[in-house]
């Protein structure tokens, strides 16, 4: 069942990454959708933060992959470079690490379909709405 968030500002972002990271655990997939700007690094920032990471979290952009020592590890994909997944490695983390992926539509066919959490960003005037669909299976 899909949940609904509204999002007002970046501190609220960040808290719903934290949130919502609190329950996932290695093994998760997160599929982050939205149009660029919409918050999915933000989301991701709060996250990583919430497990116990101190250091800057930065869009993997260029270097496309970033994995955190936190508990459960995360990797970190953003796709938006890149036409697909294949040749990148982002499956080698599947088993092990939350995996946390930007640009998600360029990762369709790495897992069976409805196996992946799906959190969907759009722009809501000066905020954000958030829904966050759970895997099917």
């Amino acid at each position: 069942m899909t949940e609904t968030f509204a999002v007002e500002s970046e501190e609220a972002m960040r808290a719903l990454g934290a949130q919502l990271g609190a329950s996932w655990k290695a093994g998760d997939v997160v599929f982050l959708e939205g149009p660029l700007g919409a918050g999915k690094t933000t989301f991701v920032r709060g996250l990583v933060a919430h497990l116990g990471h101190e250091e800057v979290v930065r869009s993997p952009t260029f270097n496309l992959i970033q994995t955190f020592d936190t508990n459960p590890p995360i990797m970190h994909a953003d796709l938006y470079r890149v036409a697909g997944w294949e040749g990148i490695g982002i499956e080698e983390y599947f088993d092990t690490h939350l995996c946390l992926i930007e640009w998600a539509d360029r990762a369709r066919g790495a897992l069976p379909e409805g196996s992946v959490w799906h959190v969907s960003i759009a722009f809501d005037g000066e905020g954000r709405t958030v829904l966050v669909t759970p895997p099917a299976m």
